[in-house]
């Protein structure tokens, strides 16, 4: 009985950690390159840093884990749910194996920059459909703090995603122009912001899909 009650929340534990070593190593390379400008450089230019490989890491990590969750949801969750599941770990894992190009190229981007930042971008819009799509599947017969945490960075989500197209079209599209003070951008900033909302949906997503399939198998036990 023990191990089978320990073995969901091990199956659990690992793409959560996965989620945890991809947080520490984006929090690490921001931490060794000061010199980079948080609110208006966006964090993929940090590859090109002190401690840059740590980033591909990253995001390696973070797509293994979604990887995760596409299984765990299961053939029973909302076919488009999984879909935009799918779209985003193949975007997060094919903008780590193309790395964006160093700071100040915009508007003469390599083919790399080219690939990463496009399915970094599908990435960005995939999750919060995905969350928009599966937020009833998953928050269903789960406790009210999963399910109001699963609410707030659904909407967090969509929300910082949408101000971060803006702001990605505006660097794009002949230089930044929507800074503040002496700030030229904040994409930046906005980009981190997104990352965080949607590390923190996956990592809730994964745990909610865990609870679910436990309670799945309690019913047929």
């Amino acid at each position: 009985m023990t191990a089978t009650n320990t073995a969901p929340a091990a199956g659990v534990r690992a793409p959560l950690t996965l989620i945890g070593i991809g947080a520490l190593a984006m929090a690490a390379v921001e931490a060794l390159n000061p010199e980079y400008d948080l609110v208006s450089e966006t964090l993929s230019r940090y590859v090109h840093g002190t401690a840059g490989r740590l980033l591909p890491v990253a995001l390696l990590a973070v797509g293994a884990a979604s990887a995760v969750l596409v299984v765990r949801l299961g053939a029973r969750t909302r076919r488009a749910g999984r879909a935009a599941i799918v779209v985003w770990t193949a975007g997060i894992l094919v903008a780590a194996l193309f790395p964006a190009d160093p700071p100040g190229h915009w508007s003469r981007p390599s083919l790399s920059e080219l690939v990463h930042g496009n399915a970094a971008f599908l990435a960005f819009a995939a999750l919060p459909t995905a969350a928009v799509l599966l937020r009833r599947t998953l928050a269903a017969r789960q406790r009210q703090a999963l399910r109001t945490a699963l609410n707030a960075l659904t909407m967090a989500s969509a929300t910082l995603t949408a101000a971060l197209a803006v702001f990605l079209v505006d660097v794009m599209d002949g230089g930044p122009s929507l800074g503040f003070g002496d700030t030229p951008t904040l994409v930046g900033l906005v980009e981190r912001l997104v990352l965080a909302a949607d590390l923190g949906w996956v990592a809730l997503a994964l745990a909610a899909a865990g609870t679910r399939n436990e309670q799945g198998r309690d019913r047929h036990a």
